[in-house]
């Protein structure tokens, strides 16, 4: 029999869709619209939306050849490699750069933040004056839940691999030539590697 109480909480079910326990449970695609994020940005953040997503992670063949601890982006199919060594290889989906924005090179991993702040560079605040000078870190923030910072022999190259607040754009090229990863990637991959680590973007 139909309660006053039961109507009312199918009710809330259907007007603000499954959260916490029952959401995890859901099958994907559905659970792409429920529940949180696998990591909780600060509490400053908290009243933001996070969209929970499936990680990207795979591990396979390595067609890099790179030694052991080594990360691979490779702009043209999409994908960052981390080289585990014996062959083998974690394998990630990326956004990488727009047209005119691509780059390619040998770098290597100087600095790691844990929800990074974010200070747009002059060069691209002329290009959009729409954006703020300075975001704190939290889940609006384009970097995401974890930034790694790229530095040459010159220093500062101004690129990340980085999380995003748009897991849409994974696998896509639409960047000012930061790698891109779905939140939980970065987070698993922040884990494995360390200052000092070499990237090779291709």
């Amino acid at each position: 029999m139909l309660t006053l109480r039961t109507v009312a909480v199918s009710a809330l079910i259907l007007s603000f869709g499954a959260t916490g326990a029952f959401a995890q449970d859901l099958p994907f695609p559905f659970n792409l619209f429920s529940g949180p994020q696998a990591t909780q940005a600060p509490a400053a953040n908290a009243g933001n939306v996070a969209i929970a997503v499936q990680p990207t992670r795979t591990l396979v063949d390595d067609p890099t050849g790179a030694p052991k601890g080594v990360v691979t982006v490779d702009s043209k199919t999409k994908y960052l490699y981390l080289s585990l060594g014996d062959g083998k290889a974690l394998r990630y989906g990326v956004g990488v750069g727009r047209e005119g924005f691509s780059w390619s090179g040998h770098v290597h991993i100087a600095r790691r933040a844990e929800w990074p702040d974010w200070t747009p560079p002059e060069v691209m605040l002329k290009r959009r004056p729409d954006l703020p000078h300075y975001m704190a870190g939290g889940i609006g923030n384009p970097l995401g839940a974890r930034a790694l910072y790229l530095f040459n022999g010159q220093g500062d190259t101004g690129f990340r691999i980085h999380g995003t607040n748009e897991p849409d754009t994974i696998g896509q090229a639409v960047s000012s030539g930061c790698i891109r990863m779905l939140n939980v990637d970065v987070e698993d991959l922040y884990t494995r590697v360390k200052v000092g680590t070499q990237v090779n973007v291709i």
